[in-house]
């Protein structure tokens, strides 16, 4: 294998990849920007390097600070995660450039499928049918009607170079169009460095099946069995498990050998995910991640490999020690995603802010693969991934009732979270029936009176509060490298970023306002990418004002009466706080 890994990302994957590190005896080495000071990833890893920045384009998606990181630390190979660069050609060029191994696929694989368009065609060389969709970039909004008249609405605009549902959004008549694709490509830009969209019809009651590849760079290729990704909100995902269910082992094992024809036909190396939609008894190809899932545990528990490893493996040159007739799966595995979110009536919210406790679940068959400790800080500049609790069952009913028991089990305060649409989703008949799709979540399930599972806690209360006001980190870094130091102090106000928060929005005369009244005001942190009204403009109640981005998503801010803007209180890229008032309508 290898001496030293860089991890040229953060979170829960950052942990991820650390911890296999360290349990085959490579010393590892994270990067962090300034938000990231003192994340979970950066105290576990054994080395640690500064970005600088606070956003994701002045931190995790410079090139150069991350060349420059690597060639400091004197790692001999590269883990990129997922998001990032982790599907970026040209990065995975530039740290074997280096003479450093990328522990992904070859730049010339990332680049077919990294750009939808190209991996369309390549499906179809090898027979694999794509859903249907245009082969042409999209550049203009008319082109999204023209598309329609050949194919029907609804339309998916798409990330051409993204993944995950980010910079995707469903377009059903010609009046959407427009914002559809400014917002995309907002999207897109932010989270994957670049722009570009193409179309695609989209299935309103389809579900997302993803079949697990793992190919060598000796003409080995095997699957490793589907998951079902179907329960998701705004593309994202918030319960994914393996084996995909109800689905006819004909049509499973049909699934498994076009992900192995798409990886082959691409000159895949390491680990990969073909997805397909499943959808009228049929199945079709939609992208292939050329990186690590965030739902891999699941593959992981119902066949017993462990996937890091693998790539470790592969990326080291060594040749898959599995065959296809290795590769069993045993029982059910299901997986929640805890995201930083309030699914209060189905809103999903962003909730950044400081978490002052994280106590994740225990027990028989239970995991918990987080990024964060209690004390930690979740920013509004990233992803609102905290972690993510996975079960196993030798059936899908038990696996079911046991994610249900260790979800009730899981205390995470001070910040709001998904586990409560978690528990809803998990409760429903229609999910054991299996018979939700990719719009179930939004469309039918009821989300009304599920709340939070923590309400905020108090600034500086509890024992993380009590905590904070003895103990203080002291950052030093030295050519580059960093060290911390340990001290104990009385705790003072500017040490809490909460209190921080609070103070510039009173400096800035931003006060919190009661619903209905004439102010509108924001529920989240985060940053005012649009203004929608301008000062003399009438407005009717529930009409947007302007567009928030939080943790990576686009958020409406609506007026909550009707009337005339009488104020704007911020400019587009300003930083606003939860209660913060940008508007006020009279």
């Amino acid at each position: 294998m290898f001496t030293k890994v860089l991890i040229a990302n953060r979170g829960e994957i950052a942990v991820r990849v650390i911890r296999a590190c360290r349990e085959f005896g490579i010393k590892s080495a994270a990067v962090y920007s300034d938000e990231d000071r003192d994340a979970l990833h950066v105290r576990l890893a054994d080395e640690a390097y500064p970005l600088g920045g606070s956003t994701a384009a002045e931190s995790y998606l410079r090139s150069d600070a991350l060349i420059a990181a690597i060639e400091r630390s004197g790692a001999d190979a590269v883990h990129p995660g997922y998001g990032f660069f982790s599907e970026n050609g040209d990065f995975a060029r530039a740290v074997t450039a280096a003479g450093v191994a990328f522990i992904g696929p070859p730049p010339e694989a990332i680049e077919v499928m990294g750009d939808k368009i190209s991996a369309r065609h390549a499906a179809t060389s090898c027979g694999v049918d794509p859903v249907p969709g245009a082969t042409e970039p999209l550049l203009e909004a008319a082109q999204i009607k023209a598309f329609a008249d050949s194919f029907g609405w609804p339309v998916a605009v798409k990330a051409a170079y993204g993944g995950g549902g980010r910079g995707m959004k469903v377009v059903r008549e010609a009046s959407e169009a427009a914002a559809a694709v400014e917002s995309a490509q907002r999207e897109s830009l932010a989270y994957f460095g670049r722009d570009e969209l193409y179309m695609e019809r989209y299935f309103d009651a389809a579900r997302h099946v993803e079949v697990q590849v793992l190919a060598d760079a000796h003409g080995n290729c095997i699957h490793l069995g589907t998951r079902d990704c179907s329960a998701q909100r705004r593309h994202q995902k918030l319960i994914e498990e393996a084996p995909a269910p109800d689905i006819d082992p004909e049509t499973l094992a049909a699934m498994g050998q076009a992900a192995i024809a798409v990886a082959r036909g691409c000159g895949y190396v390491n680990a990969g995910t073909v997805e397909f939609l499943y959808a009228e008894d049929s199945f079709y190809y939609l992208e292939m991640n050329t990186r690590l899932q965030v739902e891999h545990p699941v593959t992981e528990l119902v066949t017993g490999v462990d996937l890091v490893e693998q790539q470790l493996r592969i990326a080291g040159g060594e040749p898959l020690t599995l065959t296809q007739g290795d590769i069993v799966t045993d029982g059910c595995s299901i997986e929640a995603r805890v995201n930083a979110e309030d699914p209060a009536g189905g809103a999903f919210l962003p909730s950044p802010g400081l978490v002052t406790e994280l106590r994740p679940a225990q027990g028989y068959a239970t995991r918990w693969d987080g990024g964060y400790e209690a004390g930690d800080n979740v920013s509004p500049y990233y992803d609102n991934l905290i972690g993510k609790l996975v079960v196993w069952g030798r059936s899908r009913d038990i696996a079911i009732g046991r994610l249900l028991r260790a979800l009730s089990e899981t205390r995470i305060a001070g910040v709001a979270t998904t586990i409560g649409a978690a528990e809803a989703i998990l409760s429903h008949p229609d999910f054991a029936a299996v018979a939700h799709s990719t719009r179930w979540v939004e469309e039918q399930l009821d989300l009304t009176d599920v709340r939070s599972s923590q309400e905020p806690s108090t600034v500086g209360g509890g024992a993380v509060g009590a905590a904070a006001k003895e103990r203080h980190e002291i950052e030093v870094e030295v050519d580059g490298k960093r060290f911390n130091v340990a001290l104990r102090a009385p705790r003072t106000e500017s040490a809490d970023p909460q209190r921080r928060s609070a103070s510039r929005r009173q400096s800035r005369g931003l006060s919190r306002a009661g619903g209905g009244s004439g102010e509108v005001t924001v529920a989240m942190q985060g940053t005012i990418i649009k203004l929608l009204v301008e000062v003399g403009d009438e407005v009717r109640s529930g009409d947007p004002v302007a567009v928030l981005e939080a943790m990576k998503m686009e958020n409406n801010i609506a007026a909550e009466r009707s009337g005339k803007v009488a104020e704007i209180r911020v400019q587009v890229g300003d930083s606003v706080g939860s209660g913060d008032t940008i508007a006020v309508i009279e």
